[in-house]
């Protein structure tokens, strides 16, 4: 099996997002499994991006002006996904099964 994508879930994502990416083949962790919970959103991306992790979030608003300096500092990160708030079985069952 080929995982397409590393993920690192935001510290306002339900964990049990994690538990269902994993079960369906993700590389994913949590703030929570890095000890990161507590963090500004700006160390949150700074981690992910350490451990070459996207970082899946609710927080749009956020993590787009985090990318906009990112771009305009030439820094890079491994991807940020934003997810609307829905269950955590919808975000999970995406569609989108690594192969």
């Amino acid at each position: 099996m080929t995982i397409f994508a590393q993920i690192y879930i935001d510290k306002d994502m339900d964990v049990l997002v994690a538990t269902l990416l994993l079960a369906r083949g993700f590389d994913a962790t949590t703030a929570r499994e890095q000890q990161m919970l507590g963090e500004p959103d700006q160390k949150q991306l700074a981690f992910a991006a350490s451990i070459g992790h996207s970082i899946l979030t609710h927080n749009r608003l956020d993590f787009e002006e985090l990318h906009t300096n990112y771009l305009i500092n030439s820094q890079l990160h491994a991807g940020i996904l934003i997810a609307k708030r829905r269950s955590s079985y919808e975000i999970a069952d995406t569609g989108c099964h690594p192969s």
